[in-house]
């Protein structure tokens, strides 16, 4: 290569390159809540925290808590559950 050969060959490698990385720059889904844009994904990561706090209460209701070999990868679970549950019963 010449002189300015790399330079070219590195020109034509990122624009060939940039629609792969501009491809999921697209809107993402938000939702207005007092005026206000909150991305989707936040929403039902509450609502995931929120149902695995109801299910945390049900289960030391039930003496279930005290016996769980790991309760935080449990309650995690039960988070991740509710919020990817949320997702595709109201987004999909």
């Amino acid at each position: 290569m010449g002189r300015g050969g790399g330079i070219r060959y590195r020109i034509r490698i990122a624009l060939g390159i940039s629609p792969l990385a501009l491809a999921g720059c697209n809107g993402a889904p938000s939702q207005t809540i007092f005026g206000s844009y909150f991305p989707s994904w936040m929403l039902c990561a509450l609502a995931g925290i929120a149902g695995a706090i109801v299910v945390r209460a049900g289960l030391g209701a039930a003496g279930i808590d005290k016996v769980l070999p790991a309760p935080l990868i449990v309650y995690l679970a039960f988070a991740v559950f509710f919020a990817y549950a949320l997702w595709l019963a109201w987004l999909s």
